[in-house]
Parts: structure tokens; sequence; C-alpha cells
């Protein structure tokens, strides 16, 4: 079993910065790679950037690379998502997800647990 909490959601303007991070408890938190994914309104929910179980491998969507880094703290266990230069797109439910595996992967069936979801909304 693996439980998952995500923080540092909120409201910023076009262009600016949030730090989310997602509190990792239950299995080692260092057997399993983890990703983000997020859901706008009306939307399905995307893949958005993914780590390996020892943080040596990421893989981002193209829609955010350059702009977002995953990270991951396996002492404390925690996962981390910089996001820079953001844009009003970027506007949805941000969820963090373990997986069954220990390597990147972007497809959602991978991933058996979830957490609960941080809303980001950016401002034009």
């Amino acid at each position: 079993q693996v439980q998952l909490v995500e923080s540092g959601g909120g409201l910023v303007q076009a262009g600016g910065s949030l730090r989310l991070s997602c509190a990792a408890s239950g299995r080692t938190f260092s057997s399993y790679a983890v990703g983000w994914f997020r859901q706008a309104p009306g939307k399905e929910r995307e893949f958005v950037a993914t780590i390996s179980w020892s943080g040596g491998s990421t893989y981002y969507a193209d829609s955010v690379k350059g702009r977002f880094t995953i990270s991951r703290d396996n002492v404390k266990n925690t996962l981390y998502l910089q996001m820079n230069s953001l844009k009003p797109e970027d506007t949805a439910a941000y969820y963090c997800a373990a997986s069954s595996g220990y390597l990147t992967d972007s497809r959602q069936a991978t991933y058996n647990y979830w957490g609960q979801g941080t809303q980001v909304t950016v401002s034009s």
C-alpha cells in the first residue's frame, strides 16, 4: 500500500512559478517510480512528468518540457514538481501517482496509487 498527499497548489499569475510536493508513506519510497498527472475541467487526465526510483531518469510531456522539473527525495519520501513560466493552459488539478514498476512510464495504467490532487490556477 502507498499513501500520497499533494500540497503546494494555488493561484498564480501567468509567468509565475509554483512548487508542488507529494508526501508518500507505506511501501518503501525508493522502490518505485512516481509521476505527476493533471486534469483540467472537462478534459481527460493527462501525463505531466515521471521519475524513476533512483531519480536518475526523468521524462516529460512535450507541453511542459523546459518549464517543469520533477525531482524526488528518497530520504524525505517526497516527490516534487517545480513549475516555472506557468501558462493559463496549465490550470488543472495535479495528481501524484505511484507506479507498479521502478522505471519511468507515461501510461496511467502503470500507476496503481493516486493522491487526492491539488489545484493549480494560472490567471492571464
